[in-house]
């Protein structure tokens, strides 16, 4: 088996310590989290991880079914990059004279598709959404011209298929 990317979705209540075993899952298995997003989810009370990791399907099972023996975790899925629809934010910040000093800032821009957040007197601040190929193709064509700062989300995503958590939860309900 071959490495490739998994995004791994966890359900969960959202309980103090649970990201720290969550984590503490990958470390003893020396497989590296490459992003890491928690927000709330589409169903009450219920917090959604998103977990990106490069490493083998077997490796990928195996991490689901130890990240599932948590007692708040719902359910967990992992999915490949084919099965999911992704994206990624990213900020930079630049000093503002490049945007007027420098067309080929103004080219970047356009051919990023991104958006200028907001302009002032020392720096300018560029919004990317897309893939992370796509945000180091920009970060790359920013660089030569220095950038002040630059921040990255994890990713966020969402399966092709359905997930049926709802159809879990339901079950739990009724118990």
């Amino acid at each position: 088996m071959e490495n490739q990317w998994y995004t791994i979705s966890v359900y969960s209540e959202n309980n103090v310590g649970l990201l720290n075993r969550i984590s503490g899952i990958f470390l003893k298995r020396h497989i590296n989290i490459e992003s890491l997003n928690v927000s709330k989810s589409e169903i009450e009370n219920v917090s959604k991880f998103t977990i990106v990791i490069f490493s083998t399907e077997d490796w990928a099972r195996k991490i689901v079914n130890q990240i599932e023996k948590q007692i708040e975790v719902i359910k967990a899925y992992y999915h490949t990059d084919d099965e999911t629809i992704y994206q990624e934010s990213a900020l930079f910040k630049v000093a503002s004279h490049l945007l007027f000093d420098e067309r080929q800032i103004q080219n970047i821009i356009k051919e990023s598709n991104s958006q200028i957040v907001t302009v002032s007197r020392d720096f300018f601040v560029l919004a990317k959404t897309g893939r992370r190929h796509e945000i180091d193709e920009m970060h790359d064509a920013l660089e030569p011209y220095g950038i002040m700062q630059f921040v990255r989300s994890g990713r966020i995503a969402v399966s092709k298929a359905a997930m049926p958590i709802t159809n879990i939860l339901a079950e739990f309900q009724n118990q």
